[in-house]
């Protein structure tokens, strides 16, 4: 296989565009000799003449009109990479395919339509489920161009990049006339209510239950669902208690429209995170989506307060004697 002057390249692709050794010189900066110096090499190296007399010009062979078809956009290609221009996001025409869970993906997606249809219209976001369950497959094999998961998802790869974005804790929650709000919870009065579980694998155990019957109690999981947005408004009108993510019912609790107590069992936070392969790092398109994410999720959490009580070793207001109520939250009347 003959290896080919990629500096010839550049001056095909040149004289193709401009349909003239001429102009190449002058774009290339370049003198006519030289010009025609490289197209000779062109022929010897590529054995076809390329270019034959049109008139006062010059036309491309069918050979050398199928070579430049071929090459020209990965030509692009490189010059943009070697050039790239600045991100802007008003005038951009692009996809973004976010792996999310369905809890991160009910704070994100509306913020993100609004970021479009107020400066970014252009920009389309396009929801990924993890179905391979691994942060660096998806990302290392370009699946995707960002992954926001927890910690059971965590990325090894030295090549993925990670910022945290918040931390989620797990709340009880209830509709607000529930004969188990505003009362304290024992572990023996959650144990005995109807629970409804969120679960994606169908399986209705998880790590309520095992805590449960390390105590020696267990509950009844009277309905399952696969989506934190059914959540709320099966609460709302049920007598189902459900432990989850405080993100996953902080509209309503914030409302007032349900209740929420910190569960009476040991449930650590999970760090939610965003992660990309460090390819994305010179990338200004995915460090303006990257920004947006940060500032969408921190503008969420300051919109609905997680009440303080429901961090570790914190008391719940009401429950204490001389226990001023929070100012932070909105509780139920």
């Amino acid at each position: 296989m003959k290896k080919t002057d990629l500096n010839l390249l550049v001056t095909f692709d040149t004289i193709m565009r401009e349909g003239s050794m001429t102009r190449a010189a002058e774009q290339l900066a370049m003198t006519q000799p030289a010009v025609s110096n490289a197209v000779s090499r062109m022929r010897v190296t590529w054995n076809d003449p390329l270019f034959v007399k049109h008139g006062r010009g010059i036309t491309p062979t069918p050979h050398a009109q199928m070579m430049w078809d071929q090459m020209r956009m990965h030509l692009d290609d490189l010059r943009d990479m070697a050039n790239p221009e600045p991100f802007d996001a008003a005038r951009a025409r692009r996809t973004f395919r976010i792996s999310t869970d369905d809890l991160s993906a009910g704070v994100l997606w509306r913020a993100l339509r609004r970021v479009t249809e107020q400066s970014a219209p252009g920009i389309d976001f396009h929801a990924v489920p993890n179905t391979k369950g691994n942060v660096n497959e998806l990302l290392v094999d370009a699946d995707v161009d960002l992954v926001i998961s927890g910690a059971p998802k965590k990325a090894s790869n030295i090549h993925i990049r990670e910022h945290a974005l918040l931390d989620i804790y797990y709340v009880c929650a209830m509709h607000a006339n529930h004969a188990l709000a505003s009362k304290p919870l024992t572990l023996e009065s959650f144990a005995a209510a109807d629970h409804l579980m969120v679960t994606f694998s169908g399986d209705a155990n998880g790590p309520v239950d095992e805590f449960l019957r390390a105590q020696g109690l267990d509950r009844r999981v009277a309905m399952t669902v696969n989506h934190f947005s059914l959540v709320a408004p099966l609460l709302k009108e049920s007598d189902l208690i459900s432990t989850m993510p405080f993100e996953a019912v902080a509209e309503y609790a914030c409302k007032g429209e349900l209740w929420v107590d910190r569960p009476p069992i040991e449930l650590p936070p999970i760090t939610l995170s965003l992660f990309w392969h460090e390819r994305g790092d010179r990338d200004a398109g995915q460090r303006w989506l990257r920004n947006q994410i940060k500032t969408i999720m921190a503008e969420a959490r300051r919109a609905h307060p997680m009440p303080t009580w429901v961090y570790p070793d914190q008391q719940r207001p009401g429950f204490a004697e001389e226990q001023e109520p929070a100012t932070d939250f909105a509780f139920p009347s």
